[in-house]
C-alpha cells in the first residue's frame, strides 16, 4: 500500500510520518492470513480445551439433530411394521455414534484449533474418514431407507438410483479405492488444502469431500447395505489392507519434507506450540500411526467377521447334515420295522398253515385195518 508524505508548514514531517506508519500497519494486517474459523487462539490446546471447548454452529448442529430424529422415527416405523424382523439395535448405536463423531470432529475444541495447528487438523480428518465414515456405513442407512419407503417409492425412485450408471461407477470397489487415495493425496499436495484454511466455505467443502470419499470407500468394505457389487471376505480384507501402504507413504512424504508445505501455517503469528515444521511432522506421525492402526483394526474386524460367518455356515451345514442323517436313520428304522413285521407275518402264516385242522376234502392218509 502506497502513501504520500506531505510536508507540514515549518518543514516537519510529523503528520506524514504518522500516516506512513499507519499505512505500513494496515498493509501488514492485510497480508496476515485469515483463518477459516476466526482468529488465532491465544492459548495452546490442552486436553480440557479440546474435550470441553465446544461450539454450537446451527448450520451443523441442526442437521445432525434432524438426522438423528429421522433415523429413530424410521427405525420405529420399520419395527412397527415388521415386529418379527426389527432393525438391529446395534445398527442404530453405530449410526448415531457416527453422528456424534461428526460433532466431535467439527464442533469440539478440535474445530477451534484445526486452522491453527496442522496436527489438530490431521486428527479432524482421521475422525471424518476413519471413524465417522465406517460407523455410518455400519449403520446400514441405505437398507433402512429402502425398508421405510413405500413400495412405489422404492420402485420408482430408490432402486433406479441405486442401479444407475453413476452409482454403479462410483461404488465400484476399484473406483472407490482410487477416489479415497486420490482425495488424500490431491488435497495434501495441491493449493486446495492451504486455500481451505483461509476460506470457511472451501473448508466445509473439504470436509464434505473427505466424508464422501470415506463413505464410498467403506461401503463395499463393511458390506451391510445393498450394493451393485458384493465382495467376499478375502477380497474385502485385501481391499482395506492395501490402503495402508499408501497412507504410510503419504505420511512419510509429509514427515520428510524439509520445509512447511502450507504457507498458511508457516505465516501464523503465535507465541505457543511447536514451530510450523515440527507441527507438520507431528501431523505426519498422527497420520502414519493413527491411520495404520485404524486400518489394521478394520482388517482384524473383517477377519473376525469372516470367522463368525464361516462358523455360522459350518453350523448350518452341520445342522442340515444332522437333519439329513436323522431322516435317513428314521427311514431305515421304518424300513427295518416294516421288514420285521413282514417276516413275523410270514412266520405266523406258516405256523397257522401247519396247525390248521383237516377239512372234508383233506386226505387223512392211510387207515389201519383191524
Amino acid at each position: 500500500m502506497g502513501f504520500v508524505l506531505r510536508r507540514k508548514a515549518g518543514g516537519g514531517f510529523g503528520h506524514g510520518a504518522v500516516m506512513g506508519a499507519a499505512g505500513v500497519l494496515l498493509a501488514g494486517a492485510s497480508a496476515a492470513p485469515v483463518l477459516a474459523h476466526g482468529d488465532v487462539p491465544t492459548d495452546a490446546p490442552t486436553a480440557g480445551s479440546l474435550i470441553f471447548g465446544w461450539t454450537a454452529d446451527p448450520a451443523l448442529i441442526v442437521p445432525l439433530i434432524a438426522t438423528a430424529i429421522l433415523w429413530l422415527a424410521a427405525v420405529r416405523s420399520v419395527n412397527g411394521l415388521h415386529p418379527s424382523n426389527p432393525v438391529p439395535v446395534r445398527r442404530s448405536v453405530l449410526f448415531l455414534g457416527g453422528l456424534a463423531a461428526v460433532a466431535v470432529a467439527l464442533q469440539s475444541g478440535i474445530e477451534r484449533y484445526d486452522t491453527t495447528l496442522f496436527s489438530v487438523h490431521m486428527v479432524q480428518h482421521l475422525l471424518l474418514t476413519m471413524v465417522v465414515a465406517p460407523l455410518l456405513a455400519l449403520g446400514g442407512p441405505v437398507t433402512l431407507v429402502l425398508r421405510v419407503a413405500s413400495r412405489d417409492t422404492r420402485r420408482r425412485i430408490l432402486l433406479p438410483i441405486l442401479h444407475s450408471r453413476i452409482v454403479r461407477a462410483v461404488s465400484h470397489p476399484v473406483v472407490a479405492w482410487i477416489l479415497f487415495a486420490g482425495v488424500m493425496w490431491g488435497t495434501h499436495f495441491s493449493p486446495i488444502f492451504d486455500a481451505a484454511l483461509e476460506d470457511r466455505g472451501l473448508h466445509d467443502l473439504e470436509h464434505v469431500l473427505y466424508l464422501g470419499a470415506g463413505l464410498l470407500f467403506w461401503w463395499p468394505a463393511v458390506a451391510v447395505d445393498p450394493a451393485p457389487r458384493r465382495l467376499g471376505y478375502p477380497v474385502r480384507i485385501l481391499y482395506v489392507f492395501l490402503q495402508m501402504p499408501q497412507n504410510t507413504f503419504l505420511a512419510v512424504t509429509l514427515l520428510n519434507a524439509a520445509r512447511p508445505l502450507y504457507p498458511h501455517y508457516a505465516s501464523l503469528a503465535r507465541s505457543w506450540g511447536p514451530d510450523p515444521l515440527a507441527d507438520q511432522q507431528i501431523a505426519a506421525g498422527i497420520m502414519w500411526l493413527g491411520g495404520d492402526l485404524l486400518f489394521l483394526a478394520a482388517v482384524f474386524a473383517l477377519i473376525a467377521a469372516w470367522m463368525r460367518s464361516e462358523e455360522r455356515t459350518t453350523g448350518a451345514s452341520d445342522r442340515r447334515s444332522d437333519a439329513a442323517r436323522a431322516t435317513i436313520n428314521e427311514r431305515a428304522a421304518q424300513l427295518a420295522a416294516t421288514r420285521e413285521r413282514a417276516v413275523v407275518s410270514a412266520g405266523l402264516s406258516e405256523v397257522e398253515g401247519l396247525e390248521r385242522p383237516a377239512g372234508p376234502d383233506t386226505d387223512p392218509g392211510p387207515r389201519s385195518h383191524r
